[in-house]
């Protein structure tokens, strides 16, 4: 195996790094070659381009400038083209292979959103047609579509050297200046989940993986890199790249997507799953929506031992479109700006603002209003078809990007207000993580943040005038047709979009409960969920309200939901009428565009992260935990079970509730025995010194 024979030196330079630098190294060069005979792979990859369409003519000009330096270099997809635009919706992936196509790919593997159509009437017979017209082969190691009806027909369950375009193989061979690079797919079991396989079996990767290494290696190849849509560091309890490092030996490189990380530079893993020292593992992952193309240069020993890594991103929107790509897109758009315009079916009852404190007194970033309800109902309903146990929604406020019109509401408006095409998942939170989040949301209020929490299914008051971490008064959950009070020990699970469930805007809660396995993804897409909540469950009657969901006190008592009792049943204590009650919308002052949220010029190509997101993901703002590299990790889960909402009512999470009226008079008079006794004492010492005189 080529585990044991890289292992036959007592001491080598990797082991001394895997000791000086624990498990994550970063890129650098890990063992020296004496004979100075190393080899030089170059590898380019991109991932997660979610049918981002427009944005594949610039990544044609960006691998266009990497193979006029490198003409050997390789370029691998790491699946997930399907879902998130129109042009899914209108071409089912055709639109996007036209470009992909121009680009010469050695390999592709599936996503999971690959199998999106798979429970639809025509099932499989898009993601066939996108297989037969690929002038690429692609490879999977665990998934087997042979028994699928449509896709069965390009199948070969082999790991082959003579790889044909238009073919799944379980693995392949590429010959690059006389080395031989094994090469193999993983696509990940939440798959089962989250998307529609229908016949395609998906096994479990670990498993696959050594069957793939162990392939490679009888057959004499001791290069060996795996294609992986298991996600960076995604839920442990189905796997991700980190874990398959550690766990499989004889892996060099792993080219990741899934969890849409972004890794400005290559990770190394020298140690496996116990601490033991390993031969290095180098990962890589380019992000999401086609802004990134991933290089890297990797070094090989005579014994196909990694010896040194350096990668980087291209940001690929900041090249030129290729002429030749401008052409074959403009086939396709020009029929999606067509739909754009199309109704959807559903009427607005009277204008949706997104309001800004720039031109307004409230703020979608700051106070409730009725579209973010909107969202947010819509969000809670969807995840309920799938996850009845679903409680509560939660949508940052700086994801929803623009207003709706009064009058029908075309699709072209749906994906203007939420452009970023995020997928929802489910979170397993306790009250207590829930009253963290909410002061999390509410610290800069009554400014602005792109943070702060849209919400359903709960409310929720606040005194923005408190100390920011201490100002959350009341939390409450929907029962019924009633609130109840949260349970700081209650297990709840809360929908929101990716982005923010894997820690975007700083939510560290949310990126601790990502780390921990707590969230899973419901394999849609969040402005699909929107407009067919509008259409589907509302009927087409758009008309939401202020609900009082979210209330900022403004340092006023929070109003008791019950009469108080009376001390002096002759005398009742009158509310006076003239008393001002607690404005719900409290306003600030603009704190700048959602980081990571700023849309391309077409809302429909997702949003380009800026300097202060450079460690996140899909996902769509900054996530500064638990990950330098990005998007918190999936840490021990082992199960992936979801916690369903206990009936435990007694403990309600209200820390920043006043003391009761009792303590506060007993309070008041121990104060005043202790002034009287003091006078007292004072005149006593006074008259008797009188008396002496």
């Amino acid at each position: 195996m080529k585990g044991k024979k890289r292992f036959n030196f007592s001491l080598s330079s990797v082991a001394i790094i895997a000791i000086l630098s624990s498990i994550v190294l970063p890129t650098s060069t890990y063992a020296a070659d004496e004979n100075g005979e190393d080899f030089s792979l170059t590898i380019m990859h991109m991932n997660d381009t979610h049918a981002r369409v427009e944005p594949l003519a610039n990544m044609v000009t960006a691998v266009k400038e990497v193979r006029a330096q490198k003409p050997d270099a390789l370029l691998f997809n790491a699946g997930d083209v399907f879902s998130g635009t129109l042009y899914f919706n209108q071409f089912q992936g055709q639109a996007d292979l036209a470009l992909l196509n121009m680009m010469d790919i050695d390999a592709m593997t599936f996503g999971n959103h690959e199998f999106d159509l798979g429970s639809s009437e025509n099932g499989h017979a898009s993601l066939s047609e996108f297989i037969t017209g690929a002038n690429f082969p692609f490879v999977s190691a665990n998934v087997d579509l042979s028994a699928d009806p449509f896709t069965g027909s390009r199948v070969s369950n082999t790991f082959t050297e003579d790889a044909q375009d238009s073919t799944v193989y379980d693995g392949m061979v590429k010959e690059v200046n006389g080395e031989k690079i094994g090469i193999f797919g993983l696509t990940t079991e939440e798959t089962l989940m989250t998307s529609s396989p229908v016949a395609a079996k998906i096994t479990n990767y670990k498993a696959e993986a050594e069957r793939a290494v162990a392939a490679f290696e009888d057959m004499g190849i001791d290069k060996i890199v795996a294609i992986s849509h298991l996600g960076y560091d995604s839920n442990p309890a189905v796997g991700n790249d980190l874990m398959l490092a550690e766990q499989v030996d004889g892996i060099d490189v792993i080219v990741g997507g899934h969890s849409h990380t972004q890794l400005n530079d290559p990770t190394v893993v020298t140690t496996d799953e116990n601490g033991a020292s390993k031969d290095p593992t180098v990962i890589v992952q380019a992000y999401q929506y086609a802004q990134y193309l991933g290089e890297l240069d990797v070094n090989f020993n005579e014994q196909g031992v990694v010896t040194g890594s350096s990668g980087h991103l291209i940001d690929a929107t900041q090249k030129q479109a290729d002429p030749e790509a401008v052409n074959i897109l403009n086939t396709y758009k020009s029929e999606v700006d067509q739909v754009s315009n199309q109704e959807t079916g559903a009427v607005a009852q009277k204008p949706l603002t997104n309001p800004r404190l720039t031109d307004s007194d409230v703020s979608v970033r700051a106070n409730e209003t009725e579209l973010g309800n909107l969202i947010t109902d819509a969000m809670l309903v969807k995840a309920q078809e799938k996850m009845p146990e679903v409680s509560i929604a939660m949508q940052n406020g700086g994801g929803i990007r623009a207003a709706i019109d009064q009058g029908p509401i075309t699709v072209g408006e749906v994906i203007t207000v939420l452009p970023f095409g995020n997928d929802p998942a489910v979170v397993q939170l306790t009250g207590e993580e829930i009253k963290q989040i909410l002061e999390y949301s509410v610290r800069l209020a009554p400014e602005e943040s792109g943070g702060f929490l849209q919400v359903s299914g709960m409310k929720f008051a606040y005194d923005s005038t408190k100390e920011a971490g201490s100002r959350v008064v009341s939390m409450q959950v929907k029962n019924g047709e009633e609130y109840v009070d949260i349970n700081s020990n209650q297990t709840y699970l809360v929908t929101t979009n990716n982005f923010t469930a894997k820690g975007g805007d700083g939510f560290e809660v949310f990126a601790q409960a990502y780390a921990e396995g707590r969230v899973q993804d419901l394999g849609e897409i969040d402005w699909e969920q929107f407009r067919n909540y509008m259409v589907e469950d509302l009927n087409g009657v758009v008309d939401p309200v202020i609900e009082g969901r979210i209330t900022d006190l403004l340092g006023k008592d929070l109003e008791p939901t019950e009469p108080p009792v009376e001390e002096d049943p002759e005398a009742p204590v009158k509310p006076d009428p003239n008393e001002e009650t607690p404005d719900p919308n409290g306003d600030g002052n603009d704190q700048g565009e959602h980081p990571g949220d700023k849309p391309q010029e077409d809302p429909k190509d997702d949003n380009k992260p800026v300097d202060e997101d450079k460690n996140n993901q899909d996902d769509k703002d900054s996530t500064p935990p638990p990950s330098s590299q990005n998007n918190g990790g999936n840490g021990s889960n082992s199960g992936g079970s979801i916690l369903k909402v206990s009936d435990d009512k007694t403990s309600p999470a209200n820390s920043g509730s006043k003391l009761p009226n009792t303590a506060t008079n007993m309070y008041t008079y121990m104060l005043a025995g202790v002034v009287l006794l003091a006078a007292g004492v004072a005149t006593f010492i006074f008259k008797r010194k009188k008396a002496k005189a």
